[in-house]
């Protein structure tokens, strides 16, 4: 079965303060944009969660061959962006946090090719034995996914199912890097 990115990008930014992470400019363009691409370069389909209330996100897509699905109840949390973005599917899945900047097309592309060999496991990016994003499910998780509530996201899911659960280490930090501040943004910029 086809592999399905799901890139959830729905939150409310909160934490930068009237700023969007998620247009934040990395290599040119806007994060999710950014992120985007590198999903539709990795291969098969890609859904985009956003927020009803932030028309710019969907506006810095444009062009581009992304579904996009509307989170009505994204303040609900993460769970809510999560059953909006895999509704109506019926594979395996990647979900992908749109905040990762260090994440790219080479990263997803090696997260794919271990689902591939290993289509029964869930799949966590790693750097080194710490676990991050992306996560791929397999499908008969999926009903599972539909089910969770609040802001957790799939851990849940992923606890109940240990033993199934693979790490991939990726280049450097790209598993981990999520910037979420404005002074997580400058202390990252100067690091590059």
């Amino acid at each position: 079965m086809l592999l399905t990115t799901v890139i959830l990008a729905a939150g409310a930014s909160s934490r930068m303060r009237g700023g969007d992470k998620l247009l934040e400019v990395v290599e040119g363009q806007p994060l999710l944009r950014r992120l985007a691409e590198a999903a539709i370069r990795a291969g098969g389909p890609v859904r985009v969660v956003l927020p009803a209330d932030r028309p710019e996100r969907q506006a810095v897509l444009k062009g581009l061959a992304v579904g996009i699905v509307i989170a009505r109840d994204a303040a609900s949390g993460m769970s809510a962006s999560l059953r909006a973005g895999i509704a109506g599917l019926d594979g395996p899945v990647m979900i992908l946090p749109a905040d990762m900047p260090e994440l790219d097309q080479e990263a997803l592309r090696q997260m794919q090719a271990v689902q591939s060999a290993a289509p029964e496991a869930i799949l966590r990016g790693a750097s080194g034995d710490t676990p991050g994003h992306p996560v791929i499910f397999p499908a008969d998780l999926l009903p599972e996914l539909a089910r969770l509530n609040g802001d957790e996201g799939a851990r849940a899911v992923i606890a109940a199912h240990r033993g199934r659960l693979r790490l991939v280490p990726l280049p450097g930090r790209a598993a981990l890097t999520d910037l979420d501040t404005p002074e997580d943004w400058a202390l990252w910029r100067q690091g590059r």
